[in-house]
C-alpha cells in the first residue's frame, strides 16, 4: 500500500534546510496559525489558486473557463477577483491562463511517485552529505504519508530531515521520530496564553514532544529555530522563558535565530489577511541580545 500526500512544492538544491545539498518537500496543511507564517500557501489542507497580479494581462480567460463561477471582473480594466468561498481548487483557470498569472498551489502525490522524483538528486546527496527535508505547512499533519515517505527514504539510503512545529500527538511524533536523522524544531513562545494568541494552539504538546526528542532521540541532530518577531517573540519575558525551558533540556544545545521578514505579497496573492503589516525586521542589537542569552546557557547559536 502506498499513501497519497498533498504537497505544494518540491525545492531542489536547498542549502538552508539541513546539512549538505537537499531536496525539500513542502507539505500542505498546518494546525497552527502563526501571525508571521512565511509559507501561507502551506496552511490550508486543500488546493488553492494563487493570483500573480504582475503577470496578468486581463484577458478574462480565467473567468470564462472557471466551472465554479468563482472568478469575477468588476470593471473593464480591473484585475480578476477570486471568490474563495466558491473556488474548488480544480486548477482549470491555471491551466488556461496564457501568462501563468493563475497558479495552482497543491498537488496530490503518492510515496512511490515522490521517491522517483527524489532519486533524481541522489548524486547531489552523495557528494554533499545532503538528503531530503520534509517541511510545510506542518508535515506531521499528514502522518501516514510522512511516515511511509520517510521509511522509503531510509530504505534508499537518503539522509532525512524534518522541519516541524512539533505540534502533534505524542504517539504520532514518536512513530515519526524513528525515521528522522535531523530535526529543525520550532520554538516560538514560552507562555501558554501568548502561544495561543499568536499561533492559535497550545504549546503543551510542542514542549512535550521536544522533551521526548531530547530524552529518546539520542544520536539524532536537533536544531531549534526561534523566529525573532519584534514585540512578540523578542520580548525580555519571552526570551527569559525560552532560555529557562531550553536550559532544562539534556542534549539539545543548538539554536538558530530567524529574523522576521515581510511576506505580505504572498498573503495578497491568496486573498488572505496579513496581520504583520506594521512590523519590521529586528535590529542587530535585538539579535545580539537573544544570541548572548542562549550562549550563556551553553547553546551554539546561529544568527
Amino acid at each position: 500500500m502506498t499513501y497519497n500526500g498533498l504537497i505544494f512544492d518540491i525545492k531542489r538544491f536547498a542549502v538552508h534546510d539541513g546539512p549538505g545539498i537537499r531536496t525539500t518537500v513542502f507539505m500542505k496543511g498546518c494546525p497552527l496559525r502563526c501571525w508571521w507564517c512565511h509559507n501561507p500557501e502551506g496552511i490550508l489542507p486543500k488546493n488553492e489558486i494563487m493570483f500573480l497580479e504582475y503577470k496578468c494581462m486581463r484577458c478574462r480567460t480565467c473567468a470564462g473557463v472557471c466551472p465554479a463561477g468563482a472568478i469575477f471582473f468588476e470593471n473593464e480594466r480591473g484585475f480578476p477577483r477570486i471568490e474563495r468561498s466558491l473556488c474548488i481548487g480544480c486548477g482549470i483557470c491555471a491551466d488556461a491562463c496564457p501568462t501563468n498569472a493563475m497558479r495552482l498551489v497543491g498537488r496530490v502525490i503518492n510515496v512511490d511517485e515522490l521517491i522517483k522524483e527524489l532519486e533524481r538528486d541522489v548524486l547531489f546527496y552523495d557528494k554533499s552529505g545532503g538528503g531530503v527535508t520534509f517541511s510545510g505547512g506542518e508535515p506531521l499533519s499528514q502522518p501516514h504519508f510522512l511516515k511511509e515517505a520517510l521509511k522509503k527514504c531510509k530504505e534508499h539510503g537518503f539522509h532525512t530531515a524534518l522541519d516541524t512545529s512539533g505540534f502533534a500527538p505524542r504517539d504520532v511524533f514518536e512513530e515519526i521520530m524513528e525515521y528522522v536523522d535531523y530535526f529543525l524544531f520550532d520554538l516560538k513562545l514560552a507562555g501558554e496564553e501568548e502561544h495561543k494568541k499568536y499561533t492559535g494552539v497550545s504549546n503543551g504538546p510542542i514542549k512535550e514532544n521536544l522533551r521526548v526528542l531530547d530524552e529518546k532521540g539520542r544520536g539524532k541532530d536537533v536544531l531549534l529555530r526561534l523566529p525573532v518577531v519584534p514585540g512578540i517573540t523578542d520580548t525580555d519575558e519571552n526570551v527569559k522563558g525560552l532560555v529557562e525551558f531550553a536550559s532544562s533540556l539534556k542534549d539539545i544545545r543548538q539554536i538558530e535565530l530567524l529574523p522576521f521578514h515581510d511576506v505580505s505579497e504572498k498573503y495578497a496573492r491568496l486573498s488572505r489577511e496579513y496581520k504583520m503589516l506594521d512590523y519590521s525586521a529586528p535590529p542587530p542589537a535585538t539579535m545580539k541580545r537573544i544570541k548572548e542569552a542562549f550562549e550563556k546557557i551553553g547553546f551554539s547559536v546561529k544568527a
